[in-house]
């Protein structure tokens, strides 16, 4: 028997809202967006400091700030000939110190496996 896939269907109740909430959460699924969010979290940047703090060519740079501006994640000023990158919302910092907290937790649980593994090992 095939298994279809969910989808939400826009029409039903609250669907438009998961889909928003999805393309959020989709738009914060990469280890670059996340480290720019990281690094943005501490104030604005332009497109050269975020190449240079993240070590990567600007044409990655700014496709990743691409996808973070069309979600309104960020937001984009030009000033003179650069555009400095700000988060939208600072909630996003709170955000991530929560997801932290939760990656504590899990590796934290990761670790007492590992110990209790190592012991099994030795026996």
């Amino acid at each position: 028997m095939k298994r279809q896939r969910a989808r939400t269907d826009p029409a039903s109740p609250g669907g438009e809202l998961q889909l928003f909430k999805a393309r959020f959460f989709r738009a914060l699924a990469h280890p670059t967006r996340i480290r720019m969010l990281e690094i943005l979290v501490r104030g604005g940047r332009t497109v050269q400091e975020l190449q240079a703090a993240l070590a990567l060519d600007q044409p990655i740079v700014s496709q990743q700030l691409a996808v973070l501006r069309n979600q309104h994640v960020v937001t984009a000023r030009k000033e003179g000939v650069s555009v400095r990158y700000t988060l939208q919302d600072p909630l996003v910092g709170d955000l991530l110190d929560v997801a932290r907290r939760i990656f504590n937790n899990h590796l934290a649980g990761t670790r007492g496996l590992l110990r209790e593994l190592r012991r099994e090992v030795r026996r």
